[in-house]
């Protein structure tokens, strides 16, 4: 999680966010919770290549430039396609957090070999 003195004014973390973070659920291939320096790093990447856009990041697939944020100015989640020119960079649109958890499960369980 980002420090509160990087995160912007007026935003805190979701309840369950923080207790998924507890729980150690951070690695949810192909997605994997930022941290520390990776998170920062993509914090203020986001902020230089999207300057219009008011983004949290907070995960990122592991296989593509995807990478899941609050957006502070619209509300929800988004995923953000990195690197892509601005204009191109928005992939998904979900309501809140519990939605983007439940949809990194079902990316869980298609990304897992079968039994």
């Amino acid at each position: 999680m980002l420090d509160y003195t990087d995160l912007p004014a007026g935003f805190s973390y979701p309840a369950l966010f923080v207790r998924v973070v507890e729980l150690g659920l951070t690695n949810l291939e192909p997605w994997r919770f930022l941290e520390d320096e990776f998170l920062r790093g993509r914090h203020l990447g986001l902020i230089e290549r999207y300057p219009s856009r008011r983004l949290v990041p907070f995960a990122r697939r592991q296989d593509n430039d995807d990478v899941a944020c609050w957006d502070l100015a619209e509300g929800g989640i988004v995923i953000i396609h990195d690197f892509a020119s601005p204009g191109y960079e928005l992939r998904a649109r979900l309501p809140n957090f519990s939605a983007w958890l439940r949809m990194a499960i079902d990316d869980l369980i298609d990304f897992s070999p079968e039994d």
